[in-house]
């Protein structure tokens, strides 16, 4: 491992590719995995936990590890696909070490673990050798004061304590794509799971829970108090929303409506009004919806808005006013693929995919892939009898529906490693 740095720390390594000796990447580093067994002066780093396809995590040990280099991590390419499971003995490092409450011995310091470094041992064993520490701030200041300790200076470093706060998993989260952020927080501890959702704002939240399992999401908004579970509610798209609130008892339903903001709540209810698995159900409500005498350069401007899903941007939607689902009458659809070989300062009409056949919204899920497969089409409108645009499926919406209900559980860690 000579382009090894000697110290390594973890948190940084969180989010890295892995690549095999070929140079292709196989998957990202997610957390670290320890050994806490109590007569070990350092914890022994049993291995990586990756995220390859399909979001499945798998167990990597640090004999399958050649070195850390340049923010890459590379491996020997001989790799267990077996989904990984956590051992009584074990602990993961972001999930359950960091922001755990310790002292240092002979001091009266006491703060939170931001960050661990592991090193080789002379055996060639990867170990835990120092610890982050960040003292509580003080009156302005934002930050105390931080001490980087030899592992064995400090006290108190058990793995689970009922009051472990979420400040420096949360900073991570942030950081990390709403899919990935949804992919740790399933797979923490209860009090750190409700933790970390008390401390995420609403619209951090509502962006994870789009991400994970039915199960999940009933059971992380069943524990808020409505009033939060309304305001994350509201900042879910609302075919999303409706989803999720389709799943909870009606009497649950019906009082998280209610909470909700009446402009809002009209979105899902609306959504909730039509039979499921029918493009009506599983239609966003909320594409790029332009005016005749739009140019291109406008289109263009809406669509790079980061807020848009890619399935979302790819079409824009020129209808008469009101310019609000249900909107006047679709006058047709225009990819930007085509628009972006078109001068700006062009109406967005002159583009349009008019002979383009439009969706029902009473049609079933069955009849909408197929008219997706038919034109290649990664969105289409829904329309009402009178052609007046009320939402667009999207490939991706579309494939939420048909996957099994558990598939996010089905590609997500569990099983042995070894």
């Amino acid at each position: 491992m000579s382009s090894t740095p000697s110290r390594v720390f973890v948190a940084r390594l969180v989010g890295l590719p892995i690549f095999d000796p070929q140079g292709d990447q196989v998957g990202k580093v997610r957390d670290l995995v320890v050994s806490l067994w109590s007569g070990a002066t350092q914890p022994r780093v049993l291995g990586l936990v990756a995220e390859v396809f399909g979001r499945r995590r798998i167990f990597v040990p640090m004999t399958r590890i050649t070195h850390f280099d340049s923010g890459q991590v590379y491996t020997t390419g001989l790799l267990n696909m077996r989904r990984f499971e956590q051992r009584p003995t074990e602990a993961l490092v972001m999930g359950e070490l960091l922001d755990r409450t310790v002292g240092i011995r002979g001091t009266e310091v006491r703060g939170t673990i931001y960050d661990v470094a592991m090193e080789q041992a002379r055996n060639r064993d990867w170990v835990i050798s120092r610890v982050a520490v960040v003292e509580p701030g003080r009156g302005f200041r934002r930050r105390g004061q931080t001490h980087v300790v030899e592992w064995t200076e400090i006290e108190d470093h058990s793995t689970r304590h009922a009051d472990q706060a979420a400040t420096q998993l949360l900073a991570k989260i942030n950081e990390m794509r709403p899919a990935d952020a949804a992919n740790l927080i399933h797979d923490l501890p209860k009090n750190r799971r409700t933790a970390v959702v008390a401390a995420l704002d609403d619209e951090r939240l509502a962006d994870v829970l789009e991400e994970l399992p039915e199960e999940d999401q009933v059971e992380i908004l069943g524990d808020l108090d409505s009033e939060r579970a309304a305001d994350v509610l509201e900042e879910m798209s609302p075919d999303d929303a409706a989803d999720l609130i389709a799943d909870l008892p009606p009497e649950t339903a019906a009082e998280l409506l209610e909470l909700m903001e009446p402009e809002d709540a009209e979105d899902v209810k609306r959504l909730l009004s039509y039979a499921d698995q029918t493009a009506g159900a599983m239609m966003a409500i909320e594409p790029v919806i332009l005016s005749p005498d739009a140019t291109i350069a406008d289109a263009l401007a809406r669509v790079r808005n980061p807020d848009l899903t890619t399935s979302l941007a790819a079409l824009v939607y020129v209808c008469r006013a009101p310019l609000e689902p249900p909107t006047g009458r679709l006058l047709g659809v225009a990819h930007i693929q085509r628009l972006l070989r078109e001068p700006p300062s062009t109406l967005v009409a002159g583009a349009l995919d008019a002979d383009l056949d439009p969706l029902r919204p009473e049609m079933g899920i069955d009849e909408v892939a197929a008219h997706l497969a038919r034109y290649n089409l990664v969105a289409a409108p829904v329309v009402d009898p009178d052609g007046r645009l009320l939402g667009a499926v999207t490939v991706d919406d579309l494939l939420d529906h048909m996957l099994p209900e558990n598939w996010r559980e089905a590609n997500r860690p569990g099983g042995e490693h070894g």
